[in-house]
């Protein structure tokens, strides 16, 4: 396997404390959630982070699969809803992403949304590891 990219985040203090991406670019307070436990501090926490990143990754394999086939989802929207389970119900995550592409017909929609969870890291790397929820938005109807 050839890497074409990889970065390095070092923590300190766990999730109350501080992450640092090995370039400096990504410098963050971590705080625990009062959900979990925590004093719901100014920081982030890991499943905002995890969210963030999976919502970006998941559009950008949706906007390469969209120019693949020629469609413009230009006002599209991704959503990654990331939630923790209590340590009595096994621990672990959940997702749910939601997927907002406007103004495009239903089944070519589910269709390219299909195929960007097929090709999306995030998607393929949580495979059969957490229940997720893959949703199109539908439109507002008045």
């Amino acid at each position: 396997m050839q890497i074409v990219y990889s970065t390095t985040a070092t923590s300190w203090g766990g999730r109350d404390g501080r992450a640092v991406t090995d370039d400096d670019r990504l410098d963050l307070n971590l705080s625990v959630p009062q959900e979990v436990g925590g004093d719901g501090g100014q920081g982030t926490n890991p499943e905002q982070l995890f969210a963030a990143g999976w919502s970006a990754c998941f559009h950008s394999a949706l906007k390469a699969v969209a120019s693949k086939e020629k469609v413009d989802i230009s006002n599209s929207a991704v959503s990654a809803t990331i939630g923790m389970l209590s340590m009595a119900d096994g621990g672990g995550l959940t997702a749910r992403l939601e997927i907002d592409v406007p103004d495009l017909d239903r089944k070519i929609a589910h269709e390219l949304v299909d195929q960007a969870h097929q090709m999306c890291p995030y998607s393929r790397a949580t495979r059969g590891n957490i229940d997720v929820d893959v949703l199109v938005v539908e439109p507002d109807v008045d």
